[in-house]
């Protein structure tokens, strides 16, 4: 009776010392995976969301200021028309 238990104990060791292994395979492949991933965005030429942001405010500037020149410009033409009707 004493062996058989020592026999389950001997194989629950095993068992625990594979899962220990396994656990420890899994987050070495997981991080070489991470690795990888960053290692392929890294090399997309990819902006973050703060230089997105940056060139869209400054898109948007550049618009209205193009809009506001536009008016000016209209207005001086349609002056310049009248002046020399």
């Amino acid at each position: 009776m004493q062996s058989e238990n020592r026999l389950f104990d001997d194989f629950v060791k095993m068992m625990n010392g594979a899962a220990g292994t396994l656990a420890g395979m899994g987050r070495e492949a997981e991080g070489a995976f991470k690795e990888r991933v960053k290692e392929w965005i890294g090399g997309l030429d990819l902006v973050s969301r703060e230089e997105f942001e940056a060139v869209k405010a400054m898109a948007s500037a550049a618009r209205d200021e193009v809009d506001a020149l536009k008016a000016k410009v209209d207005s001086l033409a349609s002056s310049k028309d009248k002046a020399g009707s």
